[in-house]
């Protein structure tokens, strides 16, 4: 956002957005490497810190997949092409929601950038939203990321 659109504050001044911390969860999707896209846009915008994200969930299907070892490697590669971004990880187990919202506000996120498969009806319903979950549990400002419209998402996540 441009200073000269954010409205005024009660004495008159534009009132500043202050982004130093950003949390950026992934589940290694397509949803969320389109999100990765906006969390280091904003990263270099606000000259924020960027956390990378994984919450592993024993017993989920992704799980399955691959051990702690493994998700935690694909995890670590994760970084900006720029260096000037300051880049952390952190790998936790549970709930994703549960754990994306605890670990915000312990460290003081100051926004979440999250992507979203943008499920809708029984869908929705049966499989949940770890995003909308995490936009209403979160301490802090939440972006959530969906794939333009009519644009198609392979049936299986990326590997980064």
């Amino acid at each position: 956002m441009h200073p000269d659109t954010l409205s005024p504050n009660t004495a008159g001044n534009p009132v500043m957005i202050h982004v130093k911390k950003i949390l950026y969860p992934t589940d290694f999707s397509t949803y969320s490497n389109l999100a990765y896209f906006h969390a280091v846009g904003l990263a270099e915008t606000y000259g924020a810190s960027l956390t990378v994200v994984y919450v592993y969930t024993p017993g989920s299907a992704e799980s399955a997949g691959g051990d702690r070892p493994y998700w935690r490697s694909q995890l670590e590669q994760v970084r900006p092409a720029n260096p000037q971004i300051p880049v952390h990880h952190a790998f936790l187990e549970g709930d994703p929601a549960t754990e994306i919202t605890r670990y915000a506000a312990d460290v003081g996120v100051d926004v979440i950038v999250i992507g979203t498969h943008g499920r809708t009806g029984i869908d929705r319903l049966v499989l949940g939203s770890v995003a909308e979950k995490v936009m209403r549990e979160a301490p802090c400002s939440v972006l959530v990321v969906k794939l333009p419209r009519g644009a198609a998402a392979p049936e299986r996540p990326l590997r980064v």
